[in-house]
């Protein structure tokens, strides 16, 4: 194999060297306990608030409304579980969301569901976006939390996230968003955009994996999701993860300068459409979500007559690592719930290619990936029984 490009960005990034310089002295010699009051102890624990600085910078608000997690799915868990806990007293038993949330969203949706919550499950257009005033519409009296994502993480769709803010906050109602793809990609400000509460990765901006970070608005008081020690100003317990706290402050930090964002946005735009374009000119080939409102470097294609699966393997041999959907669900067989969402057949969306790109891409590697879909997506069409009924059904 002469080359390899790395275009799964969205399932997860490499990181980057900045981050790793930042994290090796607390993997080595600044190994204390940050609960330990001796020096090593105060060390650790300058630099998780350090890391807690830089994170609340990045998003437009306070170093104590910043909790960090092991990723961003205990985070969406602690936002919907105990937003309902804290607000069942009140009648408040009411959840809604979106029905192409990542399944840290609804598989916790439907957990408290069997708990007894009732949950609203908006729809979205065809082009994956969801209606603010169907959020509006959806709202009730014994409404808890609102929690939709801000970026989809297999269409790459961008919703619009202040206005379903400012309905929220209009009613009453505590508004939630998934931001795990939207951060580093996007400039947020929780203050400006209504945002109660916002889960975050780091391991999606070139930080390192099994950390994350829940922004909880402050006067929302949340029940803990875990129970034990102090830590976290008593609200996680758990001896902190100071290396990797480190590494997503210092990642985070660089990822979010909005100089970096527009960077990546003008880098990437231009070769995010010379792929949908290519890809477009070949029969029976869609894309996936809203041509404009999306990420700058995610790319969701369906090809009718091919198998996600082959297409991955066979796009892996020829140098290019990609997905069908996102990486939590891509050893399942069963197609894509986002797909399905926006009314794809089943076997329409099972031959959808997800390309998420860097920052470091070239435009000799676009050049290279456009060259390589034609060849792969015809050589399985080749093969296919669907893809011949389907040139049979237009003869």
């Amino acid at each position: 194999m002469s080359r390899y490009i790395y275009a799964d960005n969205a399932a997860t990034t490499p990181v980057s060297e900045p981050v790793l310089e930042a994290m090796l002295p607390f993997l080595k010699e600044e190994y204390g306990n940050p609960s330990s009051i001796y020096q090593k102890g105060r060390a650790a624990l300058a630099a998780i608030e350090h890391a807690r600085v830089q994170t609340a910078n990045a998003l437009g608000c306070e170093p104590g409304e910043i909790y960090f997690t092991g990723c961003g799915s205990e985070a969406d868990n602690w936002a919907l579980k105990a937003a309902v806990m804290a607000l069942a007293k009140k009648g408040k038993t009411h959840l809604i969301t979106t029905v192409f949330e990542h399944h840290a969203i609804l598989h916790t949706a439907q957990k408290l569901e069997r708990l007894g919550c009732q949950v609203t499950y908006l729809p979205v257009s065809p082009e994956g976006l969801v209606d603010p005033a169907d959020v509006a519409a959806a709202i009730r009296p014994e409404t808890a939390l609102v929690s939709v994502m801000y970026a989809n993480n297999e269409i790459g769709t961008i919703q619009p996230i202040a206005e379903i803010g400012a309905i929220c906050r209009e009613r009453g109602v505590w508004f939630h968003t998934d931001a795990v793809q939207a951060v580093g990609n996007v400039e947020i400000d929780v203050k400006a955009q209504n945002i109660d509460m916002l889960s975050l990765s780091a391991h999606k901006f070139h930080g390192p994996k099994g950390v994350g970070a829940l922004y909880l608005r402050r006067g929302i008081a949340l029940p803990n999701l875990l129970d034990g020690g102090g830590q976290e100003r008593g609200h996680r317990a758990g001896t902190e993860n100071v290396a990797s706290i480190v590494g997503l402050g210092r990642a985070i930090e660089l990822a979010c300068d909005p100089a970096a964002i527009a960077r990546k946005r003008e880098h990437l735009t231009p070769l995010r459409d010379r792929i949908i374009a290519a890809a477009l000119e070949l029969p029976h080939t869609r894309l996936n979500g809203d041509p404009v409102k999306r990420l700058p470097g995610t790319i969701n294609l369906s090809f009718e007559g091919v198998e996600g699966e082959s297409l991955l393997l066979m796009l892996d041999l020829n140098g290019i690592a990609a997905s069908s959907g996102s990486a939590c669900t891509s050893g399942s067989l069963d197609p894509s719930h986002v797909l399905l969402s926006l009314g794809l057949t089943h076997d329409v969306a099972h031959g959808s290619l997800r390309l998420s790109l860097a920052e470091d891409i070239t435009e000799e590697e676009a050049d290279y990936i456009i060259e390589t879909i034609p060849t792969v997506v015809a050589r399985l069409r080749a093969m296919s029984p669907l893809w011949e009924k389907i040139v049979k059904a237009e003869q």
